[in-house]
């Protein structure tokens, strides 16, 4: 079995990460509105009936701004922890309303989501890994540093949405007020260029095969820098910018061996109309 995964949005305006097999799908967020997120997934030939559950990082607006309406519409569960769930503007169904513990798997149907704290200005952040058949893929975003959790479950990943927010130097000359920048770069903010880099060239699994760069600031980073960047350190690994404004393609991943993974990617349309931008960071 397989698993393929899009980037639905990805950036302070909204995010959501779709992950599934051939019969059941999850969503790791709800910051699209439903509508959205449909049209999206119509575009991409996804059907809105594979999808069996959302999973929630935190109680961000960006991350949660769909998640009432699609749960109801649909039926779906939602995974969140109490904290979250309490801060959270966005109300779901009490029959619908699931808790998560960290480090311990929810499975749904053939695939298995694990959450893990991260080091975020929320009440309760995590992040999540998603497996199926030994394919492991990362959401790794709103991240301020690379903690241990992070960097022990980037090595067992075949696929990964990883933050690279910001640039330094863009961050630190840019005209955002200082108490920003601070909060950006601050331990608890996002994860750089850099520090995303790093990540990549001192932790990635011989087997990783693609790196989808993630919730890219509008004001501080550039699609095509970070993109350089990485590619320079790609050594094999298929770098793909996320972006804030439109879908990414589907992307096949599918074990070959033990060490090895190939994947295709089945193209998006490209003229998909840009939304309104809500920019935060």
């Amino acid at each position: 079995m397989s698993l393929f995964i899009t980037s639905l949005n990805s950036g302070s305006n909204g995010n959501c990460y779709y992950v599934g097999n051939d019969t059941e799908a999850v969503l790791i967020d709800a910051g699209i509105s439903c509508r959205e997120t449909e049209k999206r997934m119509a575009i991409l030939g996804l059907s809105m009936d594979k999808i069996k559950a959302i999973f929630i990082s935190h109680e961000h607006a960006d991350h949660i701004r769909g998640m009432g309406t699609i749960a109801e519409k649909y039926n779906l569960p939602v995974y969140i922890t109490n904290k979250t769930s309490q801060h959270c503007g966005v109300s779901v169904k009490q029959e619908l309303r699931k808790i998560f513990i960290a480090h311990q798997p929810v499975y749904v149907g053939a695939l298995s989501v694990t959450a893990f704290p991260k080091d975020h200005d929320a009440a309760d952040p995590h992040s999540f890994i998603i497996s199926c058949n030994e394919i492991n893929i990362g959401v790794f975003t709103d991240i301020g540093v690379a903690c241990s959790h992070v960097i022990s479950y980037f090595g067992q990943c075949h696929a990964v949405f990883l933050e690279a927010n910001y640039d330094e130097q863009l961050l630190a000359n840019g005209n955002y007020p200082i108490y920003l920048k601070n909060r950006i770069r601050g331990g608890k903010g996002h994860l750089s260029n850099n520090q995303a880099l790093d990540i990549l060239k001192q932790y990635r699994a011989p087997f990783l095969s693609h790196l989808l760069l993630a919730h890219l600031s509008k004001d501080n980073n550039n699609p095509d820098l970070a993109k350089q960047l990485f590619e320079q350190h790609a050594a094999g690994v298929k770098i793909i910018v996320a972006s804030r404004y439109v879908q990414t393609a589907v992307y096949h991943i599918q074990l070959q061996g033990p060490e090895n993974i190939t994947a295709r990617k089945k193209d998006a349309p490209k003229s998909m109309v840009r939304q309104s931008q809500l920019s935060l960071f």
